[in-house]
């Protein structure tokens, strides 16, 4: 895994400007901080910060190699990312007389571009983005991943593009201004901690949305959807389908388990990560491998102060302990206090280049810093419930019913925050509508479908293409400002592809949220834990945490400079606060952002608007 950043120009040499690409690739140390290296020529500058987890001695980047049929003429590469099919296309390759000169998927990559160029894509498996230079055409070519694990974002000009795997290296550069408008504002107030699907919320910026290609050239630039989710009969019986679902994850698993540094997997004690944990024991038991290390995160008091609810119905400890004395892993048990969540706030507000999810960023930035001390990759179970529809509001028929995203349904609320001038210009509600409708006329529905399974589809769509990439978002930015490098089996696309098609009665077998998954991993996982309740990333329940983060936030009020002033509701916020439940139990966004969260996110959003020295164009 790595960091990307690159600047063609058709007006400027920028074998001049090798300090400005040295400057934007030096942003994403965090990402990289095993090697750096860049390439420039006169029209064409790449910047690579890398993080060894294949062929550490040989897999340096920039990488080039030449054209096919044209020795003296070269593609390069930066790439971010891995290959988990790269053992067979290499053995494609080779039998097309290609030889390589290293163990790398980069090499892989890149020759697979010269062999059969954009079309490349459609071969791979795995995460990705990458930038591709052929020096014979003047021609950049980049690329993302088919779900958007790895992000890529990128600023078009007249007559100069800009890229980089994260905002801060294309801020980087001199002639850009860190400025947002009101669409961008909507975004952080409305949206947020979402996003809009290519949206790159600084003015200018956007986001190379998932399974797309873009190219650049003197002609100007050209996009592809080279993937999407598509709707297609499901022909298999139920026995069938658990036994492809089983298979499917089963082979995920162990390619994403290749790696020449050490391994972890992130456990929760819940049915998804017990078994991705479960299916790596075994995968380390048949290829004659050590223990298998897995880690969890809690926090301080977090028992005396734990409250069961719909979304949160039992605590994590048991039953971690449980599948790790299950399993005889050797197992890395983390823990945080208040005043350290607290503190990671502004750094998981750097890692993400805006606001996020708060201390739900905090505490994964945290928990990465400590698995990284041990391990360079880890297995996580991000995104089965969007793929298999585990969330509650997939059961729920007020959300079902909803006209608007179920983890936005307080735009009300929203609206109330921002100062009045701030509200006219923004218009939350209408807003909001408009991405939901934007995103409802995508679902690519069945011809026949019934009403049941139209909106199953629709409540699936919306998942894996709108609240799915915030959670992948935050993954990759939280745990590669730490150097770590996190893979994520549930989104291998042919099985998001498979299970999106798979009739909700029978993704619901047994009557149960994610019934077809539980099926498909009987006798992989213990009776209780197989069939254990959702149960959520683990956030805080001290109440100190809440007081911490409001008395943060009306101090930062009393501020007359204080840059929020002009964007919210400052006696709004006022009163919000004081209340006498302040808040504890006030929705905002999702299942895990109530109250604290609203105000650590205004928290961020201070810090984040002085730190950035933003500028607001209204």
């Amino acid at each position: 895994m790595c960091g990307i950043t690159g600047w063609i120009d058709w007006q400027e040499d920028l074998t001049k400007r090798a300090d400005t690409i040295e400057k934007m690739t030096d942003t994403l140390e965090l990402r990289g901080p095993d090697a750096s290296g860049t390439w420039l020529s006169k029209h064409c500058a790449f910047g690579h910060r890398r993080l060894s987890v294949i062929d550490p001695a040989n897999g340096a980047q920039p990488m080039i190699r030449p054209v096919k049929q044209a020795e003296d003429q070269d593609c390069v590469v930066v790439y971010n990312g891995e290959l988990y099919n790269a053992p067979e296309l290499r053995k494609e390759l080779e039998a097309l007389g290609y030889r390589f000169r290293t163990t790398c998927d980069t090499e892989v990559l890149l020759l697979a571009y010269v062999e059969w160029g954009p079309a490349c894509v459609d071969k791979f498996n795995g995460i990705f983005a990458f930038a591709i230079w052929r020096t014979d055409e003047e021609k950049l070519f980049m690329a993302r991943d088919r779900l958007g694990v790895k992000p890529l974002f990128y600023r078009r000009e007249e007559g100069r593009l800009l890229f980089g795997s994260e905002p801060k290296a294309i801020l980087a550069h001199p002639d850009v201004s860190p400025d947002i408008d009101a669409e961008g504002l909507a975004e952080l107030f409305v949206i947020g901690p979402a996003r809009t699907p290519g949206h790159g919320v600084w003015l200018g910026l956007s986001e190379l949305k998932p399974g797309h290609c873009l190219v650049y050239d003197r002609n100007g630039m050209k996009m592809t959807t080279y993937w999407k989710l598509e709707s297609r009969d499901h022909e298999d019986d139920l026995e069938t389908t658990a036994e492809k679902v089983g298979e499917l994850l089963r082979d995920t698993v162990e390619r994403q388990l290749v790696s020449d540094v050490p391994v972890g997997t992130l456990l929760s004690g819940g049915l998804d990560s017990s078994a991705l944990t479960a299916l790596a024991v075994r995968y380390y038991d048949k290829t004659g491998q050590d223990q298998v290390h897995t880690f969890s995160v809690d926090y301080v008091d977090n028992d005396k102060h734990f409250k069961a609810h719909d979304f949160q119905p039992n605590a994590d400890a048991p039953w971690i302990e449980r599948m790790s004395g299950y399993l005889a892993t050797v197992h890395h048990p983390v823990q945080f206090d208040t005043p350290e969540l607290v503190d990671a706030l502004q750094a998981a507000t750097l890692a993400k280049d805006t606001p996020g999810m708060a201390d739900i960023d905090a505490s994964l930035y945290l928990f990465s810093r400590e698995i990284k001390k041990k391990a360079t990759v880890a297995i996580s179970g991000e995104a089965a419930d969007e793929i298999f529809g585990g969330y509650p509001w997939f059961h729920r028929e007020e959300a079902l019913q909803a006209e608007t995203f179920p983890w936005s349904l307080a735009v009300g609320l929203r609206a109330s925050l921002l100062s009045p001038e701030l509200r006219e210009k923004l218009r939350p509600q209408e807003y909001l509508s408009d991405k939901y409708a934007e995103a409802i006329g995508e679902v690519p529905h069945l011809p026949g479908e019934d009403q049941v399974q139209r909106r199953m589809r629709r409540m699936s769509y919306l998942n894996v293409t709108r609240f799915m990439p915030t959670l992948l978002d935050r993954k990759d930015r939280m745990s590669m400002a730490a150097g770590l490098e996190v893979r994520v089996p549930f989104c291998d696309h042919r099985l998001v592809e498979y299970v999106f098609n798979i009739p909700w009665e029978m993704k619901t077998a047994g009557n149960r949220e994610k019934g077809i998954l539980r099926q498909s991993l009987e006798g992989v996982l213990p009776h209780d834990v197989l069939y254990r309740k959702k149960s959520p990333y683990p956030k805080t329940h001290n109440p100190h945490y809440f007081q911490s983060v409001r008395s943060r936030l009306l101090d930062r009020l009393e501020d007359p400079s204080c840059p929020l002033h002009p964007l919210i509701n400052v006696d709004r916020i006022r009163e919000l606060a004081l209340a006498s439940d302040a808040g504890s139990h006030l929705p905002w966004f999702g299942q895990l952002m109530s109250g604290p969260q609203l105000f650590a996110y205004l928290l961020q959003m201070d810090f984040w608007l002085r730190h950035y020295r933003v500028n607001i164009v209204l």
